[in-house]
């Protein structure tokens, strides 16, 4: 799945770009102003697969386990659970169409963005067409990198027991990152000009290649270490998840206090790691830093998505065990796989948010390009109430989401709640249960409770240019950036600590778990609530966010010359 995303992600791309060519000629910036729309496009599917796939799959999950775990006290994934089949369809659904989606959109938007700034850019002699298509050459050489990582994984670091799963994952991370930053070098010293000219914000700024390189690699190396923060965060190896799962002894009030109080402070280091590598690669080549800096985070696309769809795949394994009645020594297997697949799964929304920074601060300096801002000044009224209402967006996003989960999970407990009071034999296991309702439920919910967030997203920018003009638009930009960065690593990080506390109780690997189990102690049920808590939090609002600051930054590049000739029209009543 990695390699196909990035594969076709770049194969279309540069069909694309040539394609265009050939109408624009030597029209560099006509050519990546109009290529613009292929970031937006793939942005606007990522909002169908992130936000509708979550509220899907967590409609399903909480429904599955309020009915199931705690008031029935039967398995999880158990085959009488009436929508056990509707939670296993939205890991797909939500964790894998969704997350590829948006990371395709991520690194849709860099290259644009790149591109972008490029075309306004003195590249060598004319415009040389190797060195203006260097973003694109980041992400080649990432899928060679990333297929030299797999051989290391299959012949050189053989998984013997369960405590070496997540090692062997996290070498893969490790290795291509290392392999990685030498291919850039090579690509930088063989594609670029010894010194060139950055346009940006009408400055000229000389830079040489090994700048460019250094750009690159702080995006490289800032995701692995935000990636490795995740993981600390929300693996059940580590004490802050080991902490939570200590905190469930005193009831559900607790766990949640503990949980909350991860994700806030998981926000610390990562957002260091964002800022340092903005301040590194604008101070090596402005706007143009940033965004290959972005395309340095995706450049291990393909390793760091397959890495993340390991871990549906382990919960969907597990629960076909769990439903075909095999051995319980099988359903242990799979569950370790699922827990190291919960904690791998962190580590790629950790990528996916840490990019999303990157890259909409790329396009919002691409819009402002476009537009024709010279400064943005947060003192001035217009960019300040927009700097204002932007950070407020994330939070009226998530309102929306969270609240389409819940939502939909009522009518889903209605639902299995309902089969199970009225099916004969249900609870006994000598009756089927009414899988396809369920389906049917999460289904609708997800494609009708998308669309308010939908129209949030993409009317805002439209909106406010129409209306308020570049300059508060911009701040709406700055503001849904800042706030909305922060939100999403803290819920995503929060609900995955909920979810492996859980299953460290579960598992009762060590003598402090077997302290908390087994399963249907008052430890265990008050971690169930807690995961159940968290499913939308991980797996709906926090990682729909980088949809929210991405989206809303492409679509305003897209109509920046329309709102910059045609917009502010209230302002121009007054």
């Amino acid at each position: 799945m990695g390699f196909l995303l990035a594969a076709n992600g770049l194969l279309v791309l540069y069909i694309a770009i040539n394609l265009f060519k050939l109408y624009y000629g030597d029209d560099w910036e006509g050519l990546f102003e109009a290529i613009t729309g292929y970031g937006l496009g793939g942005s606007s599917m990522a909002l169908f697969g992130r936000v509708g796939g979550g509220i899907y799959t967590k409609a399903a999950d909480v429904g599955a386990d309020l009915v199931g775990k705690v008031e029935r006290n039967i398995p999880e994934d158990d085959p009488r659970n009436p929508a056990v089949i509707a939670d296993n369809v939205g890991d797909n659904v939500g964790d894998i169409a969704g997350m590829g989606s948006d990371l395709f959109g991520s690194y849709a938007e860099s290259s644009c963005a790149a591109l972008v700034v490029a075309s306004i850019s003195s590249f060598g002699v004319n415009h040389e067409f190797t060195a203006m298509l260097y973003p694109l050459l980041i992400s080649s050489v990432g899928i060679l990198v990333c297929l030299l990582t797999t051989l290391f994984a299959t012949d050189f670091f053989e998984v013997k027991a369960v405590k070496e799963i997540e090692p062997a994952l996290k070498k893969q991370l490790v290795i291509s990152t290392v392999l990685m930053t030498i291919g850039i070098a090579l690509v930088s010293w063989i594609a670029l000009p010894s010194t060139f000219t950055i346009f940006n914000f009408g400055i000229q700024k000389e830079v040489q290649r090994w700048q460019l390189f250094l750009c690159v690699g702080v995006g490289l190396w800032a995701g692995l270490i935000i990636g490795f923060v995740t993981e600390y965060y929300t693996s059940n190896a580590y004490s802050p998840v080991q902490d939570v799962a200590d905190s469930c002894r005193t009831g559900a009030a607790t766990n949640i206090i503990f949980g909350l109080a991860l994700g806030y402070k998981s926000v610390i280091i990562p957002i260091f790691a964002i800022a340092i590598s903005i301040f590194v690669s604008f101070s090596f080549a402005a706007m143009y830093g940033i965004a290959v800096a972005a395309l340095g985070m995706l450049s291990t696309i393909a390793t760091g998505l397959a890495i993340d769809a390991y871990g549906p795949i382990s919960d969907n394994a597990g629960g076909i065990a769990e439903m075909a009645g095999m051995s319980h020594r099988i359903r242990e297997r799979t569950d370790a796989l699922d827990a190291a697949g919960n904690t791998t799964a962190a580590i790629g929304k950790g990528f996916a948010i840490g990019s999303a920074a990157l890259v909409s601060l790329a396009l919002f300096g691409a819009f402002v390009s476009r537009a024709g801002i010279s400064t943005v000044d947060v003192l001035t009224p217009k960019v300040f109430i927009g700097l204002l209402v932007g950070a407020m967006l994330p939070y009226w996003f998530s309102a929306m989401t969270m609240k389409s989960v819940g939502s939909a999970a009522l009518k889903m407990v209605e639902e299995v709640r309902r089969q199970f009071n009225t099916i004969p034999g249900l609870m006994e296991g000598t009756a089927k249960p009414d899988y396809a309702n369920c389906v049917k439920i999460s289904t609708d919910a997800s494609i009708k409770e998308m669309i308010p967030p939908g129209a949030l997203v993409m009317l805002t920018p439209l909106i406010v240019g129409i209306l308020f003009g570049v300059e508060t638009l911009s701040g709406v930009l700055a503001g849904s950036l800042v706030s909305g960065v922060q939100i999403a690593i803290s819920a995503s990080n929060t609900g995955g600590a909920w979810d492996n506390a859980k299953k460290y109780i579960e598992a009762g690997a060590s003598e402090h778990a077997k302290t908390l189990g087994p399963k249907g102690s008052d430890p265990h049920k008050a971690a169930v609530i807690g995961d159940t808590v968290g499913d939308p939090l991980k797996d709906t609002s926090g990682p729909s966010l980088n949809i929210l600051i991405k989206l809303m930054a492409v679509e305003s590049l897209v109509f920046a010359p329309f709102f910059a000739t045609h917009g502010g029209l209230l302002f121009k009543m007054f």
